[in-house]
């Protein structure tokens, strides 16, 4: 059974406000997930924020691509502002060339304005400076998000915070 319930149709009746600029998509909408529990959706592209009453607040995400994607459940281990980012051992096999650290807020640093790494330390759910790049599946298995839309899930979750991916 799926955590997540939600109806494509209570998705856009029932959503009790919305705030969807360039910048942001995320909107409150109908959903059993559990109050400060964060839920990723993989086949949807979607990140949900349990907000308590049956509602979720919705964010369209990128997701890892074909053959990089995961499930599980695990905990925000640490939060980063504006972090610099090293590449995975898999990323240089794949990229011999790549810069070993890239600088915070470079352009090229592919963890936009904020990171929540996850329990497993290769994972984070983080910005992108490539927001054309948002509800595809693009990444090596982390969670890309908008950066206003990063800036604000860090302000509401904190350190334990529970994730869960599911497709």
């Amino acid at each position: 059974m799926r955590l997540l319930k939600i109806a494509t149709a209570a998705i856009f009746a029932t959503a009790a406000f919305a705030v969807a600029t360039p910048a942001s998509a995320r909107s409150v909408v109908a959903a059993d997930v559990p109050r400060g529990t964060i839920l990723v959706d993989t086949s949807q592209r979607r990140l949900y924020l349990g907000l308590g009453r049956g509602q979720a607040l919705s964010y369209t995400v990128a997701v890892g691509r074909a053959g990089k994607q995961w499930t599980g459940t695990t905990r925000i281990r640490s939060k980063r502002w504006k972090p610099a980012w090293s590449p995975t051992a898999e990323i240089i096999r794949e990229n011999p060339g790549i810069q070993r650290v890239i600088p915070s807020m470079a352009a090229n640093n592919p963890m936009g304005v904020a990171a929540l790494v996850l329990g497993k330390k290769q994972y984070a759910i983080h910005g992108t400076n490539r927001p054309s790049k948002i509800g595809k599946a693009v990444s090596y298995g982390c969670i890309r998000m908008r950066n206003a839309d990063i800036a604000d899930l860090y302000k509401r979750v904190g350190w334990g915070t529970r994730v869960i991916v599911q497709r």
